[in-house]
């Protein structure tokens, strides 16, 4: 049978301290136009909503596309564009027009509000788009976007790790984070040992080739105390992790929120043109905000 169909526990992920894994399946959700992808979507999860500050992780390609996301709100939220593939254009309503290719990143912090669009010719596409979650102090912080073209890489037997955001192993990213976090993309030749901050938990998906203990698709997730990452094998994998987050939060749609009347607000201010700014350049209109539900919206914390 594959690793991933084996009992987690038995799945070699670093110290045995570190308690059971989970493997967090992804779920298809289609972006963009008649040309566009679908996306596999492993964050939030049905029983996990969150890896630390980390609250939305979707995988897409590689296949030939075309991304075409018009312009959307986001509030209470970093985005951390990433790819292996491709091109993407983002413009933003506080002036950001900057192309994002692989190798580099594209953050975007959200704040108290800031709207953006994506858009990609057709080509080859691959990549990844991950949200965080800003903690209550920082959450209606003013709204920003960095471009970094080049990032830090942490190096060991058997792996070179670029370091996207926050710290791994002691090299540390130039990116703007909130909270005690890391983001990385690790190239796997060999047997490697990536070390891991014990008092995070983690999350790894393999972004392509072979890598053991991982399958294309589901995200595993570990919890705290492990301080060693074991793979082995050739590819790409995505790390992510951070302190386990203590606040709860509403997310729904493109907002990140603290109760069912914030999300309220911010889609009335949405969809009646107030809060967000305009992102100029961007050849058609804004996306409208879906119906809110018939219930209220909850708080709720990392694990459903």
């Amino acid at each position: 049978m594959s690793n991933l169909e084996q009992d987690p526990n038995e799945i070699r992920c670093g110290a045995e301290s570190g308690g059971e894994t989970e493997v967090l399946a992804g779920r298809a959700v289609p972006l963009g136009g008649p040309r566009g992808m679908s996306v596999s979507r492993t964050l939030p999860n049905a029983h996990r909503r969150m890896i630390g500050a980390w609250c939305f992780v979707d995988a897409y390609g590689p296949e030939v596309a075309v991304m075409r996301v018009p312009p959307h709100p986001h509030t209470g939220l970093q985005t951390v564009s990433w790819l292996l593939a491709g091109e993407v254009l983002h413009r933003d309503s506080v002036g950001s027009l900057q192309e994002v290719r692989p190798g580099q990143l594209n953050l975007m912090t959200a704040g108290h509000g800031i709207s953006h669009s994506e858009e990609s010719p057709e080509t080859l596409l691959h990549g990844v788009q991950l949200w965080v979650a800003l903690p209550g102090a920082d959450r209606r912080t003013a709204p920003g976007f960095e471009h970094h073209a080049s990032l830090p890489v942490r190096s060991g037997p058997g792996f070179d790790a670029t370091v996207i955001m926050g710290s791994l192993g002691g090299v540390t990213s130039p990116a703007t984070t909130y909270s005690p976090l890391v983001g990385a993309e690790l190239a796997v030749e060999g047997s490697a040992e990536v070390p891991l901050d014990p008092a995070f938990e983690h999350g790894v998906l393999l972004l392509d080739g072979e890598v053991d203990p991982l399958e294309a698709g589901p995200l595993l997730y570990l919890p705290p105390g492990r301080d060693l990452l074991r793979l082995s094998g050739r590819g790409r994998v995505l790390l992510i992790g951070g302190e386990p987050f203590g606040e709860e939060i509403v997310m729904w749609w493109n907002f990140v929120g603290r109760g069912h009347d914030e999300i309220v607000a911010f889609r009335k201010e949405w969809m009646e043109g107030e809060g967000f700014g305009a992102v100029e350049g961007f050849d058609g209109g804004p996306l409208p905000a879906p119906i809110l539900p018939g219930t209220r919206l909850r708080p709720r914390g990392r694990v459903r």
